[in-house]
């Protein structure tokens, strides 16, 4: 005797055409996230905020640009929010040169496009790590990754460190200006660092990074910035950086992307000072799996970057970028850490403070 197949469930064409209108506007705003990397790569958006309203042509020949491709690209723009435009010329918002066109401001976004444009470079990995060992190495990634995440974190740090996050802290802001040891770990380019040692000159500083590019161009940001005479950057791991007696240990969005961030923080428990404080960064979670814009940036780039990371050190299961308070809280207690709580945070980031 035969079994008859199921039936197919009918389609609601309702909720067809409505995930179909969903998926159109993502992959619309997919596209045009390359555009935004171009125009911050060339200075579009620059030329465009300084010149105020001006025609295609005119852009064109304030960034040596070919004029059709510019009149298209501005078309992109307006036709996205990120432009406006009447009668043949354009021109940016207030708001959205701040966004666009102000690299060194506190509203500035448009690094953020080239960790999108990083990662769809890297397909093709992500592709072999998940049909084999799940691997990927943070030096494996494109190079658009590492410039694209201090250009995308930079202006948060440039909003909150000094002003919101240290003071938010017990004590520290009164060592760091007395004069504190403090150590970065999982430093990439540096940026929070330097920024530190700029506010705080009496204090000196580390920043450790496995990556030795990222060591590199941490080095030269120093010592751009003129403060390499308190700011050093080293090629170290997160548990076998060097040093002790640290009053203050940072780690930036790092913690997840270690293969094992237990003895990470062990480690740093036994590298601070008796009265020390460990504060670390991590995205902030939901209490259960949502649809949200947050949830589904920080999995999407979990699954490129920040679980295939810690895979690639041995791990055999990884916090990945969505770990939430409670999985860290615990975390904390196990390498020794006496308190813990979240000192402060940001819309899409927790600010936690540990402290032995």
């Amino acid at each position: 005797m035969t079994t008859a197949p199921p039936r197919p469930t009918p389609l609601d064409e309702d909720r067809l055409q409505a995930f179909r209108e969903r998926f159109a506007t993502d992959q619309a705003a997919t596209m045009h996230a390359a555009t935004v990397v171009v125009g911050d790569q060339l200075g579009l958006y620059r030329a465009l905020a300084e010149g105020g309203a001006q025609s295609a042509g005119e852009l064109a020949s304030a960034t040596g640009c070919q004029p059709r491709l510019v009149r298209e690209w501005l078309d992109a723009q307006v036709a996205s929010g990120y432009a406006e435009h009447e009668q043949g010329r354009y021109w940016l918002t207030p708001e959205q040169a701040a966004c666009l066109a102000d690299p060194d401001g506190l509203s500035f976004v448009a690094g953020g496009a080239l960790v999108v444009s990083s990662v769809h470079k890297d397909t093709e990995l992500l592709r072999r790590a998940m049909t084999s060992d799940g691997r990927i190495g943070w030096g494996e990634h494109h190079p658009d990754l590492f410039a694209g995440t201090q250009r995308f974190f930079s202006p948060v740090y440039r909003a909150n460190l000094v002003q919101h996050w240290v003071p938010a802290l017990e004590g520290v802001v009164d060592k760091l200006t007395a004069g504190a040891r403090v150590a970065d770990v999982g430093c990439g380019y540096g940026a929070p660092l330097i920024m530190l040692a700029e506010a705080f000159p009496a204090s000196s500083f580390t920043g450790f990074d496995a990556h030795p590019g990222s060591v590199e161009a941490a080095r030269r940001q120093a010592s751009e910035a003129g403060v390499d005479d308190r700011v050093r950057f080293e090629v170290a791991g997160a548990d076998e950086f060097g040093g002790s007696d640290y009053d203050l240990v940072c780690v930036f969005n790092a913690l997840h992307e270690w293969g094992d961030p237990l003895g990470a923080a062990r480690h740093i428990r036994r590298a601070l000072a008796p009265d020390g404080t460990w504060m670390f960064t991590e995205p902030r979670a939901d209490d259960e799996l949502v649809q949200s814009v947050r949830a589904r940036t920080f999995y999407s780039v979990s699954t490129f970057v920040c679980t295939p990371s810690p895979l690639s050190q041995g791990a055999e299961d990884a916090l990945g970028a969505q770990a939430g308070e409670p999985a860290l809280r615990g975390l904390s207690e196990e390498a020794g850490f006496a308190r813990f709580r979240r000192a402060t945070q940001t819309p899409a980031f927790m600010v936690l403070e540990a402290r032995p």
